[in-house]
């Protein structure tokens, strides 16, 4: 590089001697005089050796000038040969349109409208506190009154079962489903649960498309996300947002449950989007569309979803005993303050305290004791015991889990098979 830089000084001082000289130079014709034909070529000459002049002082020169001034600084600063620009990535991850993915699950994706009768006195006069009284302990009389509901539903297989939420369809007398091809039927209720907010309704009709389920556990926050549903009552209409968190527990306003792990979303979400899909990028079913955290119903950039890996469990249940069927360990634990910690010697406040254990239970048998700490469930961790609830509400008799506590210090790990809760417990002793 420095032979380099030498070279390109050493032809730039030549190049401006060379310069100097052809300006300056005056022929010997000019002065002894000349014949009218070698004035013409001379004068030809030097018209050309003007114009080559100003060439090299127009653009030759300055280029010179901008190479050895480039080849100087690259010696006296050696460290900006190794600069780099960073190349253009071509694998570059983000479509300019979704289309494809909602050509993909929006065939899925339905309509739920539903009537449930009301009962309602037949005079207006009833609603009077002062009439009410008076007249309570007669028979008054009683009309009915239709309200209407809407709301949406994900078909999550060939032959017609439909998930959406419990609370589109709860004490529906009529339940209609309008597909996106224009169909319609009428579905009969399979079975709901109001504490995971689902409901699976049943369709008869041939050539249905079911969606495809992707993998809510690998979803990352800052994924695109599709919410597919039928806000307003407007028909299917498709959001985009992304992944705004995972893991977010929520109460059930309705039941007083604790809903576990739900995916936040910042894709607009309104009145009757409920029961309708969440997608990824490619069409894949991630979870269904279930609560949007605004006291006025309408989207405020934070809404939930259940994940699709937690509502088919669920819609398994349904399908196969009418009801969930959730795992029972048989404890009763406390989540662990900067109190408890400090009375009782831990380490940390991660983990829940054993408060209680049931005779007989899957963690009596498996050997722990009130006063254990649980930490981790099938070797993840379970903070404040939020995510090991969501961890069990994913869990069926049979299944089988391992359990890391520490009693007086020490960790230890055990397996425990879970069972049905039965229909009286007693603590153990």
């Amino acid at each position: 590089m420095e032979a380099m830089a030498e070279h390109l000084l050493y032809t730039l001082r030549i190049t401006l001697h060379r310069f100097r000289c052809g300006t300056n130079k005056t022929t010997a014709g000019s002065l002894l005089g000349e014949s009218p034909t070698r004035r013409v070529y001379n004068q030809r000459k030097e018209e050309s050796r003007v114009s080559q002049n100003r060439f090299l002082q127009d653009w030759a020169l300055p280029a010179l000038i901008g190479l050895a001034m480039a080849a100087l600084l690259l010696v006296i600063f050696p460290q900006l040969r190794g600069v780099n620009p960073k190349p253009f990535q071509e694998d570059w991850q983000g479509p300019v349109s979704y289309a494809q993915a909602v050509n993909m699950a929006g065939p899925a994706v339905v309509n739920i409208y539903t009537r449930m009768a009301l009962p309602q006195r037949q005079h207006p006069l009833f609603n009077d506190p002062l009439f009410r009284r008076l007249f309570d302990n007669m028979n008054v009389p009683q009309r009915e009154r239709m309200q209407s509901n809407l709301g949406s539903g994900v078909i999550v297989s060939d032959n017609g079962y439909i998930l959406t939420n419990h609370h589109v369809v709860d004490q529906a007398d009529a339940i209609v489903i309008l597909l996106a091809d224009g169909r319609e039927a009428q579905a009969r209720m399979v079975g709901s649960d109001a504490d995971f907010d689902l409901a699976v309704l049943k369709i008869e009709l041939d050539g249905l498309t079911s969606i495809s389920v992707g993998e809510p556990e690998a979803a990352q926050v800052g994924d695109v996300v599709l919410a597919i549903g039928n806000p307003f009552g407007v028909g299917q209409t498709v959001t985009q947002g992304i992944i705004s968190a995972k893991g977010r527990h929520l109460e059930n306003s309705g039941t007083g449950s604790h809903l576990q792990n739900f995916l936040q979303t910042d894709a607009a979400v309104n009145p009757g989007n409920s029961g309708g899909a969440l997608v990824d990028s490619r069409g894949r079913l991630l979870g269904i569309n279930t609560s949007i955290l605004n006291q006025s119903g309408y989207s405020g950039g934070i809404s939930f979803a259940i994940p699709a890996n937690i509502a088919f469990k669920v819609m398994q249940d349904i399908i196969a005993y009418g009801r969930v069927v959730p795992g029972w360990l048989g404890i009763e634990a406390s989540a662990i303050s900067p109190q408890m910690a400090k009375e009782f010697n831990l380490a940390s406040t991660g983990g829940v305290m054993i408060t209680a254990i049931y005779n007989e239970s899957p963690a009596h048998n498996a050997g722990l004791k009130p006063g254990d700490v649980i930490t981790h469930i099938d070797g993840l961790p379970i903070g404040d015991g939020k995510q090991g609830e969501a961890t069990m509400a994913t869990l069926r008799p049979g299944d089988t889990i391992s359990i890391t506590f520490t009693r007086e210090g020490a960790s230890h790990t055990v397996e425990a098979t879970v069972s049905v809760k039965p229909d009286t417990t007693t603590p153990a002793e």
